[in-house]
């Protein structure tokens, strides 16, 4: 089965749903996108939800950047070597942090702040560069995803 065209506007990446906040994920093709939602789907089978695989459709409102899958690839998730599978999902999330996967050496250490945000659409978004192909990726995004909940509550 192969997916559809790439639908005006959307974006090559995936995003997921992790207790209600969404988690985007962007990077080039084969940089194991989809196989780091697929970790972060199978590390808590009851918090996380798959909003979009391959393409996702991004949009500003009401000051938050909200994320749906592309028409026709709704509830599909690519794994390679098996194809499409059928996943439950959300149909939209509000996304508060943006994961780019980058060439391993790409990444800092010890990131400057402007490195640690983005802007998508006007909205700015908590951000850091996860080297691609990382064994422990979801496990990084998890820990991303509570540091950016503990520094929002804080004020």
């Amino acid at each position: 089965m192969t997916p559809p065209p790439a639908p005006p506007g959307g974006i090559h990446g995936g995003a997921v749903a992790i207790g209600g906040r969404g988690v985007l994920v962007r990077g080039a093709s084969g940089s194991g996108k989809s196989a780091l939602l697929l970790s972060l789907l199978l590390s808590d089978l009851g918090t996380v939800r798959l909003v979009a695989d391959d393409r996702v459709l991004l949009t500003a409102e009401g000051g938050r950047l909200i994320a749906r899958p592309a028409e026709g690839l709704e509830g599909l998730i690519e794994v390679r070597g098996q194809g499409l599978l059928a996943w439950p999902t959300e149909p939209q999330v509000a996304i508060v942090l943006c994961v780019d996967l980058v060439a391993p050496g790409e990444s800092a250490r010890m990131p400057e702040r402007a490195e640690l945000e983005t802007r998508i659409e006007g909205v700015l978004l908590h951000r850091f560069a996860l080297p691609a192909g990382q064994p422990d990726g979801a496990v990084r995004v998890r820990a991303a995803l509570e540091s950016w909940a503990r520094d929002f509550h804080k004020g």
